[in-house]
């Protein structure tokens, strides 16, 4: 059954992977970037744009997923502005009368919370790892400027709202029958990142541990040594069937191991051997990933991606 799931996964993949990065607006009489699609039965997301966050895609260059239960909806990911917060919430009330319950914001980042202050209006919980808020309230000013100078006008009355629920490894959640387990796996590409696991569905909301059709970005705090850990003693024995990226479109396991461990195991080898043979930062930003070229966002992270693994490296 596991294969068949497997192959199921597999078919959700569009057939021309990394066209969304070509794609200004794919609905254009919605603030989002695409209308939600049923990914598994009850389970909805609102696939982003796999280019950087512009004001022609709103910011919605992200994942923003919802989990229908007869007892509520839960979101994940607040979206990037109040507006696209309203948009998502507009698309979850075509699909069911039930009320949303719970948000989880799946890290710090403004795509995943900049919309909480919509939801916390609405009288909605907002869900994050410690570490995501702590991240939050450390940046918030930053993170909300940022949104701001590409959004524009599409900015509106958006403002930082911290999760008011939060927790550290692991939150259990029963609704409607629907048992799910919002984890903590590890470090891996930003603190507090989070993913949702729900067992009888064979179903991981992966966030940003797991990234296909567009390149990885490793930030100055991201460990990848860690980020390999995680995955190999964590997210691998959950063995899911089906995987919905923090970016890019659902798929299966295989794919994003494929454009995430297989991605980060080469980059260290291949920085690892430059520094063994003398090499030096400057040149680091250019050791070879060819192989990786057709990813989106290719160009924007490739070199920035080696040079921090070098200045990581370099001290293990």
């Amino acid at each position: 059954m596991k294969a068949i799931a497997a192959l199921s996964a597999a078919l959700l993949m569009p057939l021309s992977a990394h066209a969304s990065e070509d794609i200004a607006d794919q609905y254009p009489q919605s603030e989002l970037y695409s209308k939600p699609v049923e990914v598994i039965p009850h389970v909805f997301s609102a696939i982003g744009a796999t280019a950087p966050p512009t004001y022609e895609n709103a910011g919605h260059n992200n994942n923003l997923s919802f989990i229908v239960t007869s007892e509520g909806v839960v979101v994940i990911n607040a979206g990037a502005s109040d507006a696209l917060a309203k948009a998502l919430h507009d698309e979850i009330k075509q699909v069911t009368d039930q009320p949303v319950v719970l948000v989880i914001n799946e890290n710090g980042q403004g795509h995943a919370m900049l919309g909480n202050g919509y939801w916390r209006d609405q009288g909605v919980d907002v869900l994050a790892h410690a570490e995501a808020i702590a991240e939050t309230q450390e940046n918030s000013d930053l993170i909300l400027q940022r949104m701001r100078g590409y959004n524009k006008d599409r900015a509106g009355e958006t403002r930082v709202e911290h999760a008011n629920l939060s927790f550290e490894d692991r939150y259990d959640l029963s609704l409607g029958g629907v048992e799910m387990q919002v984890l903590h796996l590890g470090p891996a590409h930003d603190p507090g990142d989070i993913q949702v696991w729900i067992p009888a569905w064979d179903l991981l909301i992966a966030g940003d541990i797991a990234f296909h059709e567009r390149m990885l970005p490793i930030f100055p705090h991201t460990c990848t040594k860690c980020w390999i850990e995680t995955w190999q003693d964590k997210l691998e024995p959950l063995d899911p069937a089906y995987v919905i990226p923090g970016h890019g479109h659902p798929t299966n396991l295989p794919q994003v191991r494929r454009y995430t461990l297989d991605y980060l195991t080469d980059l260290r080898a291949k920085v690892g051997a430059h520094i063994e043979a003398g090499g030096d930062l400057a040149s680091a930003y250019y050791v070879d990933q060819e192989q990786w070229k057709s990813l989106d966002t290719f160009e924007e992270l490739a070199t920035k991606n080696a040079g921090r693994v070098f200045e990581e490296m370099e001290w293990e």
